[in-house]
Order: C-alpha cells, then sequence, then structure tokens
C-alpha cells in the first residue's frame, strides 16, 4: 500500500455525505505533544478515518490509528518500544449549540468545529494518542533489568515507645 498522508483539516458534514473514508499516515515528528513523551519521534502513525452518517443523522467520524514508539521505563530508566493502538468515533458540533449536545448519544466524543466548519484531525489523532500512552510505562517484571526482588525503598525499624499521654491522668486517679 501506498503512504498518503491524511489531510491536517477536514470539513466533516462534506466529507461525511460524500461517505470518504482516509487510510494514509502521519508523521509522528509532526506531533509535537506526543513527542514530548517519547525518546526519539522516528516513524510514522497508521491512520484509518471513516467518515459517515448514523440512524440519527449525526455526522460521524470513526476510525483508528496506529504507531511503535519508543518510551522510557520508569522501572530500569532503559528504552522500551511500546505499540499505541486506539479507535474513536466523533460527531462535530458547533461551539454554541448546547441544544444539540443533549440529543448526542454516549457512544461519541464530541469535536468543536472551527469557524470554518472543520476540524483539526493531526490534533484530534495526536489527542487520542496522548490519552493511549501509560501513566507509568514500564517493562514486564521479566523484561525489566531492574529485579523485582532488590528492589527497596528503605527499611522501616521498629517505631519507638512513646509515653502514654494519658499516664498523667492514671497518676491523678491514684491520688
Amino acid at each position: 500500500m501506498q503512504k498518503v498522508k491524511i489531510p491536517v483539516t477536514l470539513d466533516p458534514v462534506k466529507a461525511a455525505q460524500k461517505r470518504s473514508d482516509y487510510e494514509g499516515i502521519i508523521v509522528l515528528s509532526t506531533l509535537s505533544r506526543l513527542s514530548e513523551s517519547l525518546l526519539n519521534n522516528d516513524g510514522d502513525v497508521t491512520v484509518r478515518i471513516e467518515c459517515g452518517t448514523d440512524q440519527q443523522g449525526l455526522t460521524v467520524l470513526q476510525g483508528t490509528a496506529t504507531c511503535l514508539v519508543s518510551v522510557k521505563c520508569e522501572r530500569c530508566g532503559e528504552a522500551m518500544p511500546l505499540t499505541l493502538d486506539c479507535s474513536f468515533a466523533y460527531t462535530p458540533v458547533n461551539g454554541d449549540d448546547d441544544a444539540a449536545l443533549e440529543l448526542i448519544p454516549e457512544r461519541y466524543d464530541v469535536i468543536e468545529r472551527d469557524e470554518h466548519g472543520e476540524i483539526n484531525l493531526r490534533q484530534l489523532i495526536e489527542d487520542e494518542l496522548i490519552l493511549t500512552l501509560p501513566l507509568y510505562p514500564m517493562h514486564a517484571p521479566e523484561d525489566c533489568s531492574v529485579n523485582p526482588d532488590s528492589m527497596s525503598f528503605g527499611d522501616i525499624g521498629p517505631e519507638p515507645e512513646k509515653p502514654n499521654p494519658f499516664a498523667v491522668l492514671q497518676e491523678l486517679k491514684k491520688k
């Protein structure tokens, strides 16, 4: 398959009327916010987007995004390959249409169109991939260079004896 770049912006209503399908790539280095969390930004994000309308007549963008990235293992500090794979379903709305928000089913996320009626596909896909990143990426315990048995976070010694604060009352009671 030929690698075709996904458009940066898209008019979702026109694309849904045409029942457009987009299958292609986004260069990983163009996703600056995602790149901040990665060790390197080499490679591509494989993207598939289907535009259409559902039974309610809502414009719907459904798709998937997949890429292989390298992140830092939080346990050992070494590079770790990680596959980010996400799927999404959006319906575009105008920012001032609160009544329409009530009618949208829960299975769709809402995305706001800009003043030209378009959405930023690159930003949408970057947001989805960022949400897919684990908070604390770590190798599986058997693959990590740090032995889980040798991990120690300090020894807690026995608690020192503290005098009983009610001992004074005990002495008063004896008098």
